[in-house]
């Protein structure tokens, strides 16, 4: 599927606008989806509040590893944060939406395999995927080895962005969740985890509304646990209504180690808040939502049992 796809877009600055044809021929999502092309908005309205800037314009380049199959697009140099909209077919919107953040351990963005192709797993099963286009690679003065905060300023305002307008998309302002991998995976648990403090003043009325996700979704995270430690980092704080999150990992991991998922589920326990963690005993890293051979391709399908248990997902959809 994934080199029929990069065949198919061919040039990449195309692919936004040949994304919703790729989406009605991926076997492995048989359910409809929708033909509209995806809203682009700019998070910020001027400056990007707690940015020092970066050289270079953004730019995309086609990757390859061991671990993927195929070749993925990544995304860098990102000045201008933004959100892409993809909307499932009116008749199939169940109201429920999912900021996406895919990961790229702070430096670059996996925008087909952690955000597109996620977007089209959404779509098809009536919920409204949401790429975040978050700032990177990390800016001079971020601490090495740290998750930077840039990143979860955009985050923040993604998530009020998103309910200031909920009505506007189509989407239940109460049922405005996030999904995120490797680093992608802290940004989401983060934001979850921080709504309580806003990491920037309050700039228009956007900011007035709740940035705290209904839900979020980590998929083979980093950064939450302290290193050669089991403890959380002090960077992150749970709120008392830190919301219900699912944590997925693989024990084989060579990226990410999966005890970061699995500290921060027992740290979630502790705290009193909803959670479920599946650690499957091989898939390695950026598995994705791709249905392949390897174990973690039925987490989609848990990850849907477990929308449903909470109501954000209708039975049998």
């Amino acid at each position: 599927m994934n080199w029929f796809m990069h065949n198919l877009y061919g040039n990449l600055d195309m692919k936004r606008k040949l994304f919703p044809v790729a989406l009605l021929l991926v076997a492995s999502l048989p359910v409809s989806v929708s033909a509209a092309e995806p809203l682009v908005v700019e998070l910020w309205p001027g400056k990007v509040p707690g940015d020092v800037g970066i050289k270079g314009e953004e730019n995309s380049r086609i990757y390859q590893s061991a671990i993927i199959k195929g070749p993925t697009r990544l995304i860098t140099n990102v000045t201008k944060p933004s959100i892409t909209i993809y909307s499932p077919p009116r008749e199939k919107n169940n109201g429920t939406a999912m900021l996406i953040c895919p990961g790229g351990g702070y430096h670059d963005l996996f925008w087909e395999l952690e955000g597109e192709e996620v977007a089209a797993w959404l779509n098809s099963r009536g919920l409204t995927g949401i790429i975040l286009k978050y700032r990177c690679p990390r800016r001079p003065g971020d601490i090495k080895g740290e998750p930077p905060l840039g990143p979860q300023i955009d985050a923040q305002r993604a998530v009020s962005l998103v309910r200031s307008r909920a009505k506007e998309w189509g989407i239940d302002p109460g049922r405005i969740g996030m999904v995120g991998f490797s680093a992608g995976g802290h940004l989401a648990l983060a934001t979850a985890a921080g709504f309580e403090k806003r990491h920037y003043e309050a700039i228009d009325d956007v900011d007035n509304t709740s940035c705290r996700p209904d839900f979020a979704v980590c998929c083979y995270s980093g950064y939450l646990k302290v290193k050669d430690t089991n403890e959380v980092p002090p960077s992150i704080q749970l709120a008392d209504k830190t919301p219900p999150i699912l944590l997925v990992h693989s024990s084989d991991d060579k990226i990410s180690d999966p005890l970061n998922s699995v500290v921060m589920y027992v740290a979630l326990q502790r705290a009193g808040i909803s959670a479920e963690l599946h650690v499957y005993s091989t898939g390695d890293h950026d598995f994705g939502v791709r249905q392949n051979e390897k174990l973690p391709s039925s987490w989609t399908g848990l990850c849907e049992r477990w929308l449903q248990s909470h109501q954000l997902l209708p039975a049998g959809k």
